[in-house]
Parts: structure tokens; C-alpha cells; sequence
């Protein structure tokens, strides 16, 4: 039986677009996805999502990493599927979906996602970094020389260290450019790799850079390797609310298996 899939990136985040309304994926065969998303023997993604019926709202958001397991929420999977539901014509310019996570709700203008994310309660402040989950989690920390760091060595040592062992995090190195533009590179788990942008990464780095007084700015513009992102957020007691992830989400091809 053959399957029609497209490819979709948000600033060269990359991911395999499959339409599941009728149920047809095997979401139990992890082996399966794994090798959709291999980047010599498949198609090639950091993750692949399932957009599915719902009774409620638009559609649901089901979400697997490069590695075949489901996961945690992707920022700019998020994104992507918006754009794919509407050339799918299940939405217009606005959209109220479901993802791992809870709710989300998102428009569209032109090229350009507007994804609105979870609040953030909280956020840890250790000596070297913070901790925060943004629909995914996120260790975050200042860096010097930001171009010329290992990624791969020095975020795969973090992120399977303490406090954070098997269950992990994402570990993102930030430098500052000004006061309302910072330069991120993202170690993401489940890819275990560096991938050219993090949705959840720069929205965890925006608040991140607020929260440590880096700025006091309610818009920051994140510069990753595959593009900008734009992170809009509100203060709220310790946390964050009102927090919108911001950039394009792009077709870029469409094939079947």
C-alpha cells in the first residue's frame, strides 16, 4: 500500500508530513519511523508528524522524533503542521489543534506561523544555566565562541549527565548579539544531534535571557543555523504566559512510499 508523505522545514528543522485521518500509519512500529526519518536509507527529518482527527478542535499533533519514538511538543513541528493542515484545507488562518502538550493555537500570515505555546511557571536558576520546560525540556547556558563550539561532544555530555541522565533534556549555548537578538545552536535528544533550529530551544532561550535580566525586551529575535525565529512572551509572577513562537514553515517537497 503506498503512502503519500510530504517534507516540510521550519528554518531547516525538517520533517516528514504524513495526513493519518484515516488511520492507515502504524504508529506502534518505531523501527519503521526511525528509518522514514534516516537521512540515507529513507526520506531524511529530524521527526516525523502524524496530523490526525479530532472531536473538538482542528486537528492532533502526533510527533516522533528522529530516533522513532513519539515525544515531547516540537515548536516548529508545530508550526509545519499548521501550514500543512492549511494546504490540506482543514483551516484557514486560524487554528485550534492538539499536541502532546495541550492545546495550541496558531495563524497563519503569509509564509510566516504565529504558534502559541504553554505558559512556563517557573524557571530553575543553577550556577552555569537554567532549566525550563517549554513543551519540551530545555537546559539553556551563556556561551563564548558560540561558532567554534563541538555541539555534538559537549551537548551530548549534558544532556545525558546529571541531574538529567537517560530521561534527558535539550541543551542549548546562547550568545548574546543585542539586547533584543541572541545566536542559539541546539543539541536536541531524540535526534542526538545538533539540529539547525529548536522551536521549543528558542522559545526556552527567550525567556531564558529575560529571566537572567540579559534583556528586558518582550520580543527577541533568535538567530539559529538555519534562520530567525522571533519569541513574543508576558511576565507573569515567575513565569512566562501569552507566548508566541514566530517564523516560516515551508513545503518543500511531496513524494510516496
Amino acid at each position: 500500500m503506498k503512502q503519500t508523505f510530504y517534507k516540510y522545514q521550519g528554518t531547516g528543522n525538517d520533517f516528514v508530513m504524513i495526513d493519518n485521518r484515516l488511520l492507515t500509519f502504524d504508529k506502534n512500529d518505531t523501527k519503521h519511523v526511525s528509518y522514514l526519518c534516516d537521512r540515507r536509507f529513507g526520506i531524511g527529518a529530524d521527526g516525523l508528524i502524524l496530523l490526525e482527527s479530532h472531536n473538538d478542535v482542528d486537528f492532533k499533533m502526533v510527533y516522533y522524533n528522529a530516533d522513532g519514538n513519539e515525544s515531547s511538543m516540537c515548536g516548529n513541528g508545530g508550526r509545519c503542521i499548521v501550514a500543512f493542515a492549511k494546504f490540506l484545507g482543514i483551516v484557514e488562518n486560524t487554528t485550534t489543534f492538539e499536541a502532546i502538550d495541550g492545546l495550541h493555537h496558531a495563524t497563519i500570515e503569509a509564509d510566516s506561523v504565529h504558534l502559541q505555546m504553554q505558559d512556563v511557571a517557573a524557571i530553575e536558576q543553577y550556577e552555569s544555566h537554567v532549566f525550563l520546560n517549554t513543551g519540551s525540556p530545555h537546559h539553556v547556558q551563556l556561551q563564548e565562541n558560540l561558532d567554534q563550539l563541538q555541539i555534538k561532544e559537549i551537548g551530548s555530555k549534558i544532556r545525558y549527565g546529571a541531574p538529567y541522565f537517560q530521561s534527558g533534556t535539550n541543551v542549548n549555548f546562547v550568545s548574546k548579539v543585542s539586547d533584543d537578538v541572541f545566536s542559539v545552536r541546539t543539541y536536541e535528544r531524540g535526534v542526538e544531534d545538533e539540529t539547525l533550529s529548536c522551536g521549543t530551544g528558542v522559545t526556552a532561550v527567550a525567556l531564558a535571557m529575560n529571566y537572567l535580566g540579559e534583556t528586558e525586551k518582550n520580543q527577541i529575535t533568535l538567530n539559529t543555523q538555519g534562520g530567525k525565529l522571533k519569541v513574543a512572551f508576558k511576565k507573569a509572577g515567575d513565569g512566562y504566559a501569552d507566548i508566541w513562537l514566530i517564523g516560516p514553515a515551508i513545503q518543500v517537497f511531496k513524494g510516496e512510499l
